[in-house]
């Protein structure tokens, strides 16, 4: 993983579009690099990956944006995005993420959940769908009770090696 730069956001952008049935605009992604929010993406063989998006505001953070592109999806690459991305929250010494989730996105509601996301709230009707609205549900992670996500055939709390 390492930092998102202006050069990324045409691949970033093109995974969003792949990805997302309604995806951030390319103004969205640069207004991130911009105003200094924590941008970062997961590149292997010079090939951007994944992608995430977190915004601090004194000691919390609200995860933004997290996106894998399809060929790259059921590999653990969202799991590894989201872990690193809690890392450096807790080096940034943020107490607690929130985020907001499609009520419908199952997987990652289960992924969140994992990491120690908790559900404290929905939005009705917040994001846009072919109906009109989705509910959101808005979820919570205590950083100062995370140690780190489980990795593949683990469960939360169990750890593989220790």
């Amino acid at each position: 993983m390492r930092a998102m730069t202006q050069a990324d956001v045409d691949v970033v952008l093109a995974i969003e579009l792949a990805v997302q049935r309604f995806p951030w605009t390319r103004g969205n992604f640069i207004d991130a690099l911009t105003n200094g929010y924590v941008c970062h993406v997961d590149e292997e063989g010079g090939e951007i990956r994944a992608y995430a998006i977190l915004i601090q505001v004194l000691e919390e953070a609200e995860l933004l944006n997290i996106g894998v592109a399809a060929g790259q999806q059921r590999k653990g690459l969202g799991r590894a995005m989201l872990t690193g991305m809690l890392n450096m929250a807790q080096e940034k010494n943020i107490r607690r993420v929130f985020l907001e989730v499609r009520s419908s996105n199952t997987a990652a509601i289960a992924l969140y959940r994992s990491a120690g996301f908790s559900e404290i709230g929905v939005r009705r009707g917040y994001y846009q769908n072919a109906n009109g609205g989705e509910d959101a549900l808005t979820m919570a992670c205590e950083l100062t009770q995370y140690s780190s996500l489980p990795q593949a055939g683990e469960r939360p709390g169990e750890r593989a090696n220790g």
